[in-house]
């Protein structure tokens, strides 16, 4: 079986797979990265969405052979250690997600977009084609405006880190009361609400994969 290198939120992977296999079953079956999640498989929901070089992808459509010495960030790359991307910030302090689903995905096509356009209009931000499972899209919207803003004063103080600009020192960003990593913090509340939204859906009979 073909071996596939690349860079994966900063550190060289190896993935034994198919040239065929997409990114997102290669990212969480064999390399245990869940921060993409499984929503359609056919680029529509883009709960998967990744950045590749810098650039936001859907890894559902995009085979493991295509980015053969490439670089990944996943949601899981996008925080600097304790230090949380704006845009991670912003999402908590608006209070963005709600079952969790779909937030890693939307999470990097708003940084992606920041970095496209430093002050996005509605319509910019209107264009982002991620579904939001809970419809919390005015939400999103008052996030990234939020990050922009904070962005935008504080330019200086980001640095680039896979293609993505992270702050360096930035006010209430870090978590040192919990111990945990920023990405661990996010992560793992995405993670809860996905399981709650799953348990509810159980014992109605039904479930959706995490």
């Amino acid at each position: 079986m073909p071996k596939y290198s690349f860079m994966l939120n900063g550190k060289k992977v190896d993935v034994d797979a198919p040239s065929d296999l997409s990114v997102l079953w290669a990212l969480r079956d064999k390399l245990g990265v869940t921060g993409p999640k499984y929503g359609c498989g056919i680029n529509v929901c883009k709960a998967c969405t990744s950045h590749l070089d810098g650039q936001e992808f859907n890894p559902c459509v995009t085979n493991v052979e295509d980015v053969a010495g490439r670089k990944v960030t996943t949601i899981e790359g996008l925080a600097d250690g304790d230090v949380l991307h704006p845009v991670q910030q912003a999402w908590l302090e608006q209070d963005v997600a709600q079952c969790g689903f779909c937030q890693p995905g939307q999470i990097m096509a708003a940084v992606a977009l920041l970095k496209r356009t430093k002050n996005p209009t509605d319509a910019d931000i209107d264009a982002i084609e991620n579904v939001c499972r809970c419809g919390t899209y005015f939400r999103v919207r008052t996030a990234i405006k939020s990050a922009a803003a904070k962005m935008a004063a504080s330019p200086a103080t980001t640095k680039v880190v896979s293609g993505s600009a992270v702050p360096v020192t930035t006010a209430g960003a870090s978590l040192p009361t919990t111990g945990a990593t920023a990405t661990a913090a996010v992560t793992g509340a995405v993670a809860l609400g996905a399981a709650a939204v799953v348990k509810a859906m159980g014992e109605q009979g039904s479930a959706e994969p995490a």
